[in-house]
């Protein structure tokens, strides 16, 4: 430790005295609970196999058009394993999951936070986000509210917040360094990540977790989706196929939950104490639509913008890339609008850029759904596999992309990609992820 110390100091002073060039990021390590599995190993290999984890809602959804969604397996989740019983009360369950994520993604990046000297732990930091707070913890309490005063729970302000999860993760390890949390809607886990990037970039930390987590599976949620006509309802009696990502038949997407976490760590600091590298974070770009609160443009301007801005931050042109991680809900609008966006970005170049979006196989997790797709891109350029599209018996004639329908190798030069997030009131994120090439 005391010279992964003094290698780390050295890194430190020679990008404060100007003399290193921008701090390159790489990913170290990976943590997932998912409606397919409750770890990336598991989870990954059900998505390259072309399997769904959608699923028909309980009786409590009885009466709403939409009857089916992509859920945790709660009983397989290792709660006592990591979480005491005042950390359940404590924690909303999207917290529990973003903290189970962390636990997984440190031990894959070979990181035990308590072993670090208090110097190291300063520049470790936490930038974990929710997209939405538990709207059945809110009606549950207003409704032991009107039952007194004294009903209402001490813990129900800290479990509603969300900027929890990166408040649990920093306490339970000591972290230091940014604790930042994200609420961008659809967009959240993606913008943590790229927030991330920047914190590490700018000399804030050296390493830094980052991710999301959701849990709004409610039947207060699922209504207020269904009244916004953005949620399937023509698969209720088929769950395994309502979600589908550019197929001529999508009617709406499918809900999801869960947390994917990220370990992003400054290439010298993994390179000194020996950390797995699973691939390097090159550029992340942010745009708004200035046109909808829930509708991209027609013309999909913001989403171009973003994958521009990403480009330009990564210092590549279009034709570096060969794969989109697509935000794609399986919206009618959406998933055309997207595929035209890309289109417009990589002109000649987009028949040898291949497409998926992998929410078919596990829902739309909101906030948590940027986040555990870029785990996807990252784990693809690691792996060389590209995750899939399944679901599509028709492909919209509107979409003009190439789209994997199954899982496939991907190339056998530098693997280079962009991951999509767009989310409601306009905002938009594109991260620019790549095999570590070793430099």
């Amino acid at each position: 430790m005391r010279l992964l110390a003094r290698k780390v100091l050295a890194i430190q002073m020679r990008h404060a005295s100007g003399q290193a060039a921008r701090r390159r990021v790489v990913i170290t390590g990976s943590g997932a609970v998912t409606p397919l599995a409750n770890n990336v190993r598991g989870t990954w290999e059900r998505l390259l196999a072309g399997d769904s984890a959608i699923s028909s809602l309980g009786e409590e959804f009885k009466g709403l058009p939409c009857q089916v969604a992509a859920q945790i397996q709660r009983e397989g989740l290792p709660l006592d394993k990591h979480l005491s019983k005042s950390d359940i009360k404590l924690m909303s369950p999207a917290t529990q999951f973003a903290v189970l994520a962390a636990e997984e993604a440190l031990a894959t990046a070979q990181l035990k936070p308590k072993e670090l000297s208090e110097e190291q732990r300063e520049r470790f930091g936490v930038c974990v986000g929710m997209g939405m707070f538990d709207l059945a913890e809110v009606y549950g309490t207003w409704q032991q509210l009107q039952r007194g005063y004294n009903r209402v729970s001490p813990y129900f302000v800290p479990r509603l917040l969300p900027s929890m999860a990166c408040g649990h993760i920093s306490m339970r390890h000591g972290l230091r360094g940014p604790n930042h949390s994200v609420s961008t809607a659809c967009a959240t886990g993606a913008h943590a990540i790229g927030d991330a990037l920047r914190f590490i970039r700018h000399g804030d930390a050296d390493v830094m977790l980052a991710g999301s987590g959701e849990a709004c599976i409610d039947p207060l949620s699922i209504a207020g989706f269904c009244r916004l006509r953005a949620l399937s309802t023509a698969f209720n009696d088929n769950p395994a196929v309502a979600s589908r990502p550019f197929d001529n038949s999508r009617d709406g997407f499918v809900m999801g939950e869960g947390a994917a976490v990220l370990v992003l760590e400054e290439l010298d600091h993994a390179r000194a104490r020996g950390a797995p590298i699973l691939a390097e974070l090159l550029g992340y770009g942010l745009s708004g639509d200035a046109y909808h609160i829930t509708s991209p443009s027609e013309d999909g301007a913001g989403a171009t913008l973003a994958m521009q801005r990403a480009l330009k931050d990564a210092g590549l042109a279009p034709e570096d890339i060969s794969y989109v991680n697509a935000h794609a809900t399986s919206t009618p609008t959406g998933d055309r609008i997207e595929s035209h966006a890309i289109g417009r970005v990589f002109g000649a170049h987009l028949p040898k850029v291949r497409v998926s979006s992998t929410k078919g196989a596990h829902g739309h997790l909101l906030g948590s759904s940027g986040n555990l797709e870029a785990l996807f891109v990252v784990h693809a350029c690691a792996e060389n596999k590209l995750p899939p599209s399944i679901n599509i018996d028709k492909l919209d004639e509107g979409v003009l992309v190439n789209v994997v329908r199954k899982s496939c190798a991907w190339s056998d030069g530098r693997r280079i990609a962009l991951k999509n997030s767009f989310g409601f009131g306009g905002t938009n994120a594109s991260l620019c992820i790549a095999s570590y090439d070793g430099k």
